[in-house]
């Protein structure tokens, strides 16, 4: 089934016990993470999103009760002079977990098929080609039991505007908020492009998208955890020794 971001506003308040509910959520991350170790499993673990969409809320509460010698965030910038001079896929090689190990990807490999497509960083054919070797990039990880789970936080411009305005009046946030931020803002509809042909072409079977509402910050909070703890118990072994 096709992937339409207009199905993710609703911004629907979370209806539980927020607390309550991400303590449990804490504990039972903290333990398939034991699991994790134990059984020698890789995870790669990938968000995606609009600019303050709350990605990095969310990766600091999914990692809260994690065992830091197991796990890594890398959060993706603009690619080094040398990066630029290799395949735009090689920083990443360095970044994919070992055995026992979690990485997670705040902005991802995705960047070839979205900012830089958008904002003309490489060239069409370029961009194009990024899908197969996004797509064979997963392949290969998946094939040597890597495995993959792939997020992405929709808001919509109401939101953003008014997250980036809060921002703007913290000065303990203000240099979250970049002149990027803005340029993006003003070509939401050649991103809207792009993440439909991202979504269309890279939704597999080895490495599906999960697209959740950030339309509340709490909702999208446990929704992320949520899928995170279900896609775990899915590919870990769940006995312990």
């Amino acid at each position: 089934m096709a992937i339409n971001l207009s199905d993710f506003e609703n911004g629907k308040k979370y209806q539980g016990d927020y607390d309550a509910d991400l303590e449990k959520l804490h504990d039972r991350l903290a333990e398939l993470q034991s699991l994790h170790i134990i059984h020698n499993c890789r995870t790669l673990i990938v968000f995606e999103g609009w600019d303050a969409a709350g990605k990095g809320g969310a990766i600091k509460r999914l990692t809260a009760n994690w065992d830091p010698r197991y796990f890594e965030v890398f959060p993706i910038g603009a690619p080094t002079p040398e990066e630029k001079e290799r395949h735009f896929l090689w920083r990443f090689w360095a970044k994919l977990p070992r055995a026992k190990e979690i990485t997670v990807l705040d902005r991802s490999h995705y960047g070839r098929v979205l900012v830089e497509r958008v904002e003309g960083f490489c060239t069409e054919a370029e961009w194009k080609r990024g899908f197969d070797e996004i797509n064979e990039f997963e392949a290969q990880q998946r094939d040597i039991s890597t495995h993959i789970i792939k997020i992405f936080l929709h808001v919509t411009q109401e939101k953003q505007d008014k997250v980036l305005k809060e921002r703007l009046k913290d000065p303990a946030k203000r240099w979250k908020v970049t002149a990027e931020d803005f340029r993006n803002r003003e070509k939401r509809d050649a991103y809207l492009e792009a993440f439909a042909e991202m979504f269309a072409e890279t939704d597999t079977r080895w490495a599906p998208w999960k697209v959740i509402d950030g339309n509340n910050q709490k909702a999208a909070r446990i929704a992320v955890l949520e899928h995170v703890v279900e896609a775990m118990e899915a590919n870990i072994p769940q006995e312990f020794p």
